[in-house]
């Protein structure tokens, strides 16, 4: 895939495909397009009792775009549950790119300085592509997801792209849909004008997780 560029990067995603590398060491790219995707519907977003209660606690300092690279690089670090990562370092250099153009952000937990969660993801007309994301410390990843939403709720997104569906994402109310009716709301979402919120107060966010109360 040579030539690859930020913008044609943001034409695949429009166009509903994105790419992955076949491992950390792998210099190729490969493009995508699932014949099922992996969405969370934002009006319907879920959290576990027990991470609400978690998240209550306030464990993390919660950071939005404030270290996107270190994010990204944690991200391809092999996991227990992932030994090889999808993520090289021509997709590290994109999404960097992505990130300047204000196109690309990140959520990140923070513990006694340190980075210890998060994830990334690439905005376009009123959808969020959900690339990758991390955890070093118990719920860090599934908190950064919740204050993802909330963002994305307050901006009024519509579409939250997950990928591939997973156990994982399953728990906070991601759905399994063909790729003509994904296609089919990627059209729309992409028509929607609206840009992402990286600030957000401890009112919204609080008034965010009563609201997944009253829908869970």
């Amino acid at each position: 895939m040579a030539g690859l560029t930020p913008q044609l990067l943001l034409g695949a995603y429009a166009s509903g495909i994105f790419p992955m590398a076949e491992s950390r060491n792998d210099s190729d790219l490969y493009w995508i397009d699932p014949d099922i995707r992996g969405v969370i519907p934002l009006d319907t977003f879920h959290i576990p009792r027990r991470l609400r209660r978690t998240i209550r606690a306030h464990p993390f300092e919660i950071r939005c775009n404030n270290d996107f690279a270190a994010t990204v690089r944690a991200c391809a670090e092999p996991q227990a549950n992932r030994p090889n990562t999808w993520i090289n370092e021509e997709i590290e250099h994109l999404y960097a790119a992505l990130y300047e153009m204000g196109s690309a952000h990140s959520l990140e937990c923070w513990a006694k300085g340190e980075l210890v969660g998060g994830l990334y993801g690439v905005s376009l007309g009123g959808a969020f592509f959900g690339e990758s994301m991390f955890s070093h410390a118990r719920d860090a990843s599934k908190i950064a997801l919740c204050h993802l939403a909330a963002r994305l709720i307050k901006a009024d997104f519509v579409l939250l792209d997950s990928q591939f569906p997973t156990d994982h994402l399953r728990q906070f109310g991601a759905i399994e849909i063909e790729r003509a009716d994904y296609k089919q709301q990627l059209t729309a979402a992409l028509k929607v004008d609206v840009d992402f919120q990286s600030e957000l107060s401890d009112s919204e966010f609080d008034a965010f997780i009563q609201s997944t109360t009253q829908t869970s």
